[in-house]
């Protein structure tokens, strides 16, 4: 991979919780962006920025040789997944497949706590040391100007099956309803 990053400022400003208004000293790279070669010879390009004022593009986009998809935040697991076909009319909505629905932030634990011979963890220690290599590799790259190979590789995981609120709302335990205005507190 091969990796740029910068810092635009020297301070910010907090803009959120209890240090709201605070200003800060910067002092690691706000703007890192980075060409991820993968084993099967897909290449990723990664801008990641606390830099911009604000951005209407999609916060991923996938762009392939058939098409486009453009997936909503992350953060919510939740919204229009789009896609675009090479040939196609133009931007479709596509109908979800996998994931849990209506989740968020924190859901991930779940299916590590319900991981079994079955259903392996997706969030395994090899899959975080990978992305902690991907993420330290772009750092030095930057720092050093040249490409750097990653001493770690990991399987995929299987994608999380189509899993309904209620199913994986249920996997909390009793106290905590599937549904009405406790539902936002158990996926915080």
């Amino acid at each position: 991979m091969t990796g740029a990053a910068s810092r635009l400022r020297d301070a910010r400003v907090i803009g959120s919780g209890p240090r709201l208004g605070q200003r800060i000293p910067v002092e690691v790279p706000t703007h890192v962006t980075g060409v991820l070669e993968h084993a099967d010879g897909a290449l990723s390009t990664l801008t990641t920025s606390f830099d911009g004022v604000a951005t209407t593009a999609a916060p991923i986009e996938v762009q392939g040789e058939h098409g486009t998809i453009a997936v909503p935040d992350p953060n919510t697991f939740d919204g229009e997944v789009r896609h675009l076909a090479l040939d196609g009319p133009g931007w479709r909505a596509l109908e979800p497949r996998a994931g849990y629905v209506a989740a968020s932030r924190g859901v991930g634990l779940i299916d590590l706590v319900r991981a079994d011979e079955r259903r392996p963890p997706r969030a395994s220690g090899a899959v975080a040391l990978h992305v902690l290599d991907i993420m330290t590799a772009l750092l030095r790259s930057a720092a050093e100007g040249r490409r750097v190979e990653l001493t770690t590789a990991v399987e995929r995981p299987a994608p999380v099956p189509l899993t309904p609120a209620e199913e994986w709302l249920s996997a909390l335990g009793p106290g905590l309803p599937a549904g009405g205005s406790d539902r936002t507190s158990a996926r915080s």
